[in-house]
């Protein structure tokens, strides 16, 4: 059974990464301690609510589809079947306004540049 917790880390480390961005421009911009920010993306510290709407401000990725990619995630790791809708896009323009390209993340929680 996965973690929760390691799920919706892999997913924003993943998000963080295909941004080109550093843990020290995300924690900046999320107003979270780089080793915090650094212990939630590698699953060892559960993120509140408060934080990780603060983490997807900072990453320009709506809070709902980090959660959809970790429940498709967690659901595949549970052998579910996971109905076959079309990949949750991350609209362009709060993106653009800071300068990050849109991402795509897909069912299973990898992220790529739309």
């Amino acid at each position: 059974m996965p973690l929760l917790r390691r799920e919706i880390g892999d997913v924003l480390r993943s998000a963080r990464q295909q941004q080109g961005r550093t843990l020290r421009e995300v924690s900046g911009a999320a107003r979270v301690s780089l080793g915090y920010l650094s212990e939630v993306e590698r699953g060892q510290k559960e993120a509140s609510s408060e934080l990780l709407s603060s983490i997807c401000d900072a990453l320009a990725v709506p809070m709902s589809t980090v959660l959809r990619a970790v429940s498709d995630r967690v659901a595949a790791a549970e052998g579910l079947t996971i109905p076959a809708a079309a990949a949750a896009t991350v609209p362009a323009s709060p993106v653009g306004d800071l300068g990050i390209p849109p991402v795509v993340i897909t069912r299973d929680g990898l992220v790529s540049a739309a």
